[in-house]
C-alpha cells in the first residue's frame, strides 16, 4: 500500500463515519421512532452501495484504488456492524424481544440483499 493510498482510506473513513453521525442524526431528528431507523438506513444504503462497487471493479469500470477507499474507506466508515449489535441488545434489555430479533436479524437479510442487488446492478455495466 502506497503512502498516498494509506492517507486516501484514512481521510475516506474519516468522512463514512461523520457522514453516518450526519445521517443517523438526521433520521433521528426527523422521525418519533423508537427503533433504530437510522442505522437499518445506513447499513443497507452502505451494502447496496458497496454491491455496486464491486460489480463495478470487477468488470473494470471502477479501477480498484477508488474500490479500496469508497468501499473500504468511506463505506467501512460510514457503516457500523458495533451500533446495530449495540442497538439491538439494548432492545432486548429493555424486553422489546420482537424489535430486537427485526433489527438483528431483518437488518442482516435486508444489508445482505441490497449489497447482492448493488452487485448485480454494477454487474451490468
Amino acid at each position: 500500500m502506497t503512502p498516498l493510498l494509506f492517507i486516501a482510506l484514512s481521510l475516506a473513513g474519516g468522512l463514512g463515519a461523520g457522514t453516518r453521525l450526519f445521517v443517523d442524526g438526521f433520521v433521528k431528528s426527523h422521525t418519533r421512532a423508537t427503533f433504530p431507523l437510522g442505522t437499518l438506513l445506513i447499513n443497507v444504503s452502505g451494502s447496496l452501495v458497496l454491491g455496486l462497487l464491486l460489480g463495478l471493479s470487477m468488470g473494470f469500470i471502477v479501477p480498484e484504488p477508488v474500490y479500496l477507499v469508497a468501499g473500504t474507506g468511506f463505506l467501512g466508515g460510514y457503516t457500523t456492524f458495533s451500533t446495530a449489535s449495540f442497538e439491538s441488545v439494548r432492545l432486548l434489555q429493555e424486553r422489546r424481544y420482537l424489535a430486537s430479533l427485526a433489527n438483528g436479524l431483518g437488518m442482516a437479510v435486508l444489508s445482505v440483499a441490497a449489497a447482492s442487488g448493488g452487485f448485480w446492478l454494477g454487474s451490468l455495466a
